[in-house]
């Protein structure tokens, strides 16, 4: 079997490029004759058409990459197969996703987002994004670069690490970890709250906001935010530094990072809804907190993605766009994880173990070679 895979190459650190990257070394290693190029780039995907041949053109994108994944390689006769994520709404494309023998996507409630907004999901398979589970592994805290890590951010040898790490804290959920914290403080061990962010305007707005909440809630002194540029691999000792992982996303399609925590031994706080319900197990890898509400759109204005920037789409029914997790359970939940250590070890156990089992980037390289050749006959 030959593959063109179509990511954000060469790769930068963010989650589309590693979803890419690990399924390109998955490929690799498992016999997989593949090439890879970046997914704009129109001259260098023609080279490989003509000279490589594929067999498929396997493309990692959202539903707004449809003209490079997907609409450019079927303009030199060639198979596309798009691997998709979704931000709570499909807003074009349909009739052309809908005609292609195979679409792969992150998670379930990535497969019912897109049957909601107009696709049969006939086509639809269901594959997770790959974890490297040898380099995202349980470590000591003692170890020089784990316990430099904890050093660097101002997190002493005692005290209980939460973490929560994205392009901004908030989609992620820090805002109503946040409001926990400030109800079971003084009840639970000492801590840091550390929200490791990405550098650019829109999170440093997003940052003051979440800073002054922070204050307002009289735990200021106990929040950390990192706002830098980092490379992969310095993230596994980042997870490896912390004892809780508390993302209950407001917006999550599959949940990388809680994957890799979770492989790093760590428990997981998340929200139990969206690509979580797949990859976490509430009571035994993770708690699932329950949703207290569900922001719903009854209307809105499509961007430029669609190829009809400004185009206004109102909806017959109102359209779940993202979601908030129930404090209530947030602070239920981490203060039984803040107040014992043997919980948190043995659910970070069960998840170190359903990781290394379900999403090692071989076993998604090797379910994603069994389903292409499956759905386009390829021998």
């Amino acid at each position: 079997m030959k593959i063109l895979l179509l990511y954000y190459y060469p790769p930068c650190p963010s989650g589309l490029a590693t979803q890419g990257q690990l399924l390109h070394k998955g490929l690799e290693e498992i016999g997989v004759s593949v090439h890879a190029a970046h997914y704009e780039s129109e001259q260098e995907k023609e080279w490989y058409y003509r000279w490589f041949r594929p067999d498929a053109v396997v493309g990692v994108g959202h539903w707004g990459h449809v003209p490079h994944l997907v609409l450019h390689p079927q303009r030199y006769g060639l198979r596309p197969v798009p691997w998709l994520v979704a931000d709570g709404y499909l807003a074009d494309y349909q009739e052309v996703l809908d005609r292609l023998p195979l679409i792969l996507v992150t998670s379930r409630w990535v497969r019912s987002v897109y049957a909601r907004d107009g696709l049969t999901g006939k086509n639809i398979e269901v594959l997770p994004v790959g974890c490297d589970t040898d380099c995202f592994l349980p470590r000591d805290r003692r170890d020089p670069k784990v316990a430099a890590v904890r050093e660097a951010l101002g997190v002493g040898p005692d005290q209980l690490m939460i973490l929560t790490v994205g392009g901004d804290a908030t989609s992620k959920g820090a805002q109503e970890v946040m409001r926990a914290l400030a109800r079971i403080d003084g009840k639970v061990p000492d801590w840091k709250y550390v929200c490791k962010v990405w550098p650019q305007a829109r999170t440093s707005e997003q940052n003051a906001i979440d800073l002054a909440l922070a204050a307002q809630l009289g735990i200021a002194r106990n929040v950390i935010y990192a706002t830098n540029i980092t490379s992969r691999d310095f993230m596994p000792y980042l997870l490896a530094a912390c004892d809780i992982y508390a993302a209950p996303s407001r917006l999550e399609g599959f949940g990388m990072l809680q994957v890799e925590a979770n492989a790093c031994g760590k428990p997981v706080l998340g929200i139990n809804a969206m690509g979580l319900l797949d990859t976490m197990v509430h009571g035994e890898t993770a708690f699932l907190a329950g949703i207290a509400q569900e922001i719903c759109l009854t209307e809105t204005v499509v961007g430029a993605e669609s190829g009809r920037a400004g185009r206004r789409v109102v909806f017959q029914s109102p359209r779940t766009v993202d979601y908030r997790a129930n404090v209530n359970d947030i602070a239920k939940y981490l203060m039984d994880l803040m107040q014992n250590a043997e919980l948190r070890t043995r659910m970070g156990q069960a998840g170190r173990k359903r990781a290394v089992e379900n999403y090692h980037y071989r076993v998604v390289a090797g379910r994603l070679a069994r389903t292409v050749a499956g759905k386009l006959g390829i021998s």
